[in-house]
């Protein structure tokens, strides 16, 4: 994982990407103007022998760009990470910076897209670009990995494709993204025997709203939502430890 991470952080594929965030990083928002900003792709943060990968869009401006560390230094992170906190899953609720001591228990925060894309919005072509990192991170997790959580439409359908090309079998017609939904994905038959094959129970993905500042100012998605579907995620991930 240390590897794969080293190689995201050096990625240049997507000029459109590359362009802005560093733009961003050389001009900077104004309450964060002494500070030296990430600028890079962002790779993901947690246990590489997590049972439990959770699965965003793109990191954010000046947030992740800025921190170096997945949904660190912006709202979106300090409602997840606090929920992560209230479940278990964290050894803190908040994550300012990547030497602000957080740790991660069991569970693997990553992104669909490893840049911060301009408006929060990847082109189709970029997500494809960057969709190789994700396959191979969970190619590295898939011996213990047991739970995908999916924040958002464009984290569900990333999750489902990876998956999918990873060897799981993905249900047809394809499952929709709601918030709360459940799908068991089989264990890859390929992986059914050796030491290090897939868990026998296959991967469980659930759907969460993407935890914005629309949809928590809005009340779409409230505290207890974002911990019942976390929770859920703890659970089946124990159930078949």
């Amino acid at each position: 994982m240390a590897r794969l991470d080293a190689q995201v952080v050096r990625c240049r594929r997507c000029p459109r990407l590359v362009a802005w965030r560093e733009e961003v990083a050389r001009t900077k928002r104004a309450a964060y103007a002494d500070e030296e900003y990430w600028g890079r792709p962002v790779p993901g943060f947690g246990p590489a022998d997590a049972r439990i990968a959770l699965i965003g869009l793109a990191p954010a401006a000046h947030g992740a760009n800025r921190t170096g560390r997945m949904f660190t230094g912006d709202r979106s992170g300090d409602w997840l990470f606090a929920a992560l906190h209230r479940v278990g899953l964290a050894s803190q609720a908040t994550s300012a910076a990547p030497d602000d001591g957080l740790r991660l228990y069991d569970v693997r925060v990553t992104a669909a897209v490893r840049c911060a894309p301009p408006a929060n919005r990847p082109t189709p072509q970029e997500r494809d670009t960057c969709a190789p990192w994700l396959d191979r991170e969970l190619a590295v997790l898939a011996p213990r990995l047991r739970v995908v959580v999916a924040l958002g439409a464009i984290g569900w359908g990333a999750a489902l494709t990876a998956l999918g090309r990873g060897g799981w079998p993905v249900p047809r017609p394809r499952p929709r993204f709601a918030h709360g939904a459940e799908v068991l994905l089989p264990a890859p038959a390929e992986r059914s025997a050796g030491p290090s094959r897939a868990p026998a129970g296959g991967v469980v993905l659930l759907g969460c709203y993407h935890p914005s500042q629309q949809n928590t100012f809005t009340g779409r998605l409230t505290e207890p939502m974002t911990d019942a579907v976390l929770r859920r995620a703890r659970e089946v991930a124990d159930d078949v430890r």
